[in-house]
């Protein structure tokens, strides 16, 4: 059984968020977050549905901005500034629902992720003079996902969890220094699942991950922090062990049964 690595001895900081809010008219969605992550951690944001998870990973990313607070990403700050700028310093992520192209081959979906972070708003999708290195580089991320023997398939013939391995072949493709995972194991059999967790094991220790995930089995196994939200606010923060024996996580989320014999 692969056991996550140790946590890397350089610590700078990925993202720090201090006072972070997002309110939808009269809906309080994210309450005052402060949330540290340092480079090369691997960190679970989890809760019960509701809890304000995905919410707060928009407004990392940009997909929405932050009603209060504020964002720094890799140091800087990023409260004012759109997802493609965030993308561009090396943030990924996906979605709960994976925002594929069902239309395109495998490959040109991974090629497509690749030109759109590396170039502007407005570039050619075929690049001269790189266009071999890019194909080499999408064929590298599938390889990386196990999804290689579909490359030249169309997205809208694959598997739901073939779905969420090209996702992550696209976030990945674009050689990203953080990654968010938004419920990467949802609606997988218990074999994707464990392809799922040996993959996010696996991940190069450069690369620091951030994931939401309901299968507490898998965000527990591969996650070295735990963040737990509860309201929109965080409630517990600690190590997998610390998160286990917590009595206030037992009753709100896990059940008594969870983690006794």
């Amino acid at each position: 059984m692969t056991e996550a690595a140790p946590a890397v001895e350089h610590a700078e900081p990925t993202l720090r968020l201090r006072g972070v809010g997002r309110r939808f008219g009269g809906l309080l969605a994210v309450d005052e977050v402060d949330l540290d992550v340092v480079h090369g951690e691997r960190r679970a944001i989890l809760g019960p549905n509701g809890a304000g998870k995905t919410t707060l990973f928009n407004v990392i990313c940009g997909d929405l901005s932050a009603s209060t607070g504020t964002v720094e990403i890799f140091g800087e700050d990023v409260t004012k500034k759109p997802a493609r700028y965030r993308a561009k310093m090396g943030l990924a992520r996906t979605y709960q629902q994976s925002r594929l192209f069902d239309g395109l081959t495998v490959e040109d979906s991974i090629y497509l992720a690749i030109v759109g972070v590396e170039g502007g708003r407005l570039r050619p999708v075929l690049v001269p003079g790189k266009e071999r290195e890019i194909r080499e580089r999408a064929r590298e991320a599938a390889g990386r996902v196990a999804i290689s023997h579909k490359l030249g398939e169309m997205v809208g013939s694959l598997s739901h969890g073939e779905h969420r391995q090209v996702a992550i072949a696209m976030a990945l493709a674009a050689e990203p220094k953080a990654l968010m995972l938004d419920e990467p194991a949802s609606g997988l059999s218990r074999g994707e699942r464990q392809l799922l967790t040996e993959l996010l094991l696996g991940l190069d220790r450069d690369i620091t991950l951030i994931l939401i995930e309901h299968d507490m089995d898998i965000a527990l196994r591969v996650a070295e922090s735990v963040t737990m939200m509860h309201d929109g606010r965080v409630i517990v923060e600690g190590t997998p062990d610390e998160i286990r024996a917590n009595e206030t996580v037992h009753d709100l989320y896990l059940g008594r049964g969870y983690g006794h014999e």
